[in-house]
């Protein structure tokens, strides 16, 4: 294939001409299609409809401890639903919390907890002339939607094909006391599908931050979620990474079964020290006598242990796989040697992380609505929803149907064709 810039105005026009008529033919189908969220399929919901069953009114619903299920207590989480997720979390029992049905929840929780109370025993930020978090970019907007809402400055840190730019990390932690924590999406990440290498998992439990109570935010959203049996990602623990380097305190490490059970009813939980977790069941104690504990039993009952967790996710994969395929080959067939975009292809998780040429994204996901496709918005992948270079496009291929997929891939790369052809004749 010719770049595109390589092409004479006279050959961009007529290739313009001809795709037109091509979008024009989508758009008249009146398609309705949806990539805009990470949510799973119905077919990957319908894989856990058993543990609806696990749990009936002649059931014993007494846990390990001896507490029955439907009553009052156990703060933090019943035994075995605490080990199947350490064991999950790949962190030991005693350092893990189990809350709601949210991790989102739980980092709002926690931030929120920060503002108005410090911690463990530090200032509360709130009562600080300037609090500041670190944001590896492109990332997780409802990462950053949460410290947009508390009014906390955010820092862009630029993604690398190992994680986040760490020298750059080092330096801003180290330097500035109004640093309180970074976010962090460590295996295949949100959106890129990047997953942090040794060094950097090292460098982070090094920091050597200026504010005392400066906390890496580890959401290990995609921990399990292989989309390969032979290609597979690996990520060093990072609680046990910090321990070694003697700052234990300084993560907090957080993950569900949203995508692996059912999203709106999963179990979620916190892993981090004996002493953070002491400083946040003090809080727990004031806001809740305990959560829904039988829907932990369910999770345990029904998963068993962890290698029945890894057995269903493979059930997951199956589905999603052929759905990554389908967007990946489309955008290696009709923009491969173009120069008109790059993408990752990521080995699990949820999204494929597109950059477009600068200035290009916005259009491109107009464009594609018109022709009945609704993407993420542009931008939404950075702080304040401002994308410095208007380039980066997150594609979410697990809800759509293979058919719909073939769809949407069609209507994207016809999007990013025309859209890029746009941006090159102005210069020609």
């Amino acid at each position: 294939m010719v770049a595109y810039e390589e092409l004479s105005k006279e050959e961009l026009l007529q290739l313009k001409s001809d795709l037109e008529a091509q979008f024009e033919d989508v758009k008249a189908q009146n398609l309705h299609l949806d990539m805009s969220r990470g949510k799973p399929s119905t077919e990957q919901l319908n894989l856990s409809m058993d543990m609806m069953d696990v749990l009936r009114s002649d059931s014993d619903l007494v846990c390990e401890e001896g507490v029955d299920c439907r009553n009052y207590g156990v703060l933090d989480g019943i035994a075995e639903a605490k080990q199947l997720l350490a064991d999950m979390m790949e962190v030991p029992k005693d350092n893990i919390v189990i809350f709601g049905n949210s991790s989102l929840n739980i980092m709002y929780d926690t931030i929120a907890r920060s503002m108005t109370h410090g911690v463990m025993g530090s200032t509360p930020w709130a009562k600080l002339d300037k609090v500041k978090f670190l944001c590896p970019v492109p990332g997780y907007d409802r990462h950053f939607a949460i410290t947009e809402y508390f009014g906390i400055e955010m820092i862009n840190v630029p993604m690398t094909p190992t994680g986040p730019d760490m020298d750059m990390v080092e330096e801003l932690v180290s330097t500035d006391p109004a640093i309180k924590g970074i976010w962090c999406v460590p295996k295949y990440s949100n959106p890129q599908g990047i997953t942090y290498s040794d060094e950097t998992v090292h460098r982070f439990a090094k920091l050597n931050p200026a504010a005392e109570d400066f906390r890496i935010f580890w959401d290990n959203a995609y921990g399990i979620h292989h989309l390969y049996e032979d290609k597979q990602d690996y990520l060093i623990e990072i609680l046990m990474e910090c321990k070694k380097e003697g700052h234990p305190d300084m993560v907090y490490k957080f993950s569900s079964t949203s995508k692996i059970s059912f999203p709106g009813s999963g179990i979620a939980a916190i892993a981090a020290s004996d002493a953070n977790l002491a400083d946040i069941r003090k809080q727990m104690r004031i806001q809740t006598i305990g959560h829904d504990k039988l829907n932990q039993l369910r999770h345990a009952r029904y998963f068993g242990n962890i290698h029945g967790m890894v057995q269903h996710m493979k059930k997951h994969a199956d589905i999603l796989r052929p759905k990554f395929d389908i967007v990946l080959k489309t955008l290696d067939k009709e923009l491969g040697g173009l120069g008109i975009g790059s993408w990752l292809a990521p080995r699990g998780g949820y999204f494929i992380s597109f950059d477009s040429m600068d200035g290009c994204a916005k259009a491109i996901v107009a464009k594609a609505k018109e022709a009945g496709l609704v993407m993420t918005g542009a931008g939404a992948t950075f702080p304040y929803g401002k994308d410095p270079k208007d380039s980066n496009i997150r594609i979410a291929p697990s809800y759509p149907t293979v058919k719909e997929l073939k769809l949407a891939a069609k209507i994207f790369v016809l999007s990013v064709k025309l859209v890029s052809i746009d941006k090159l004749l102005q210069t020609k």
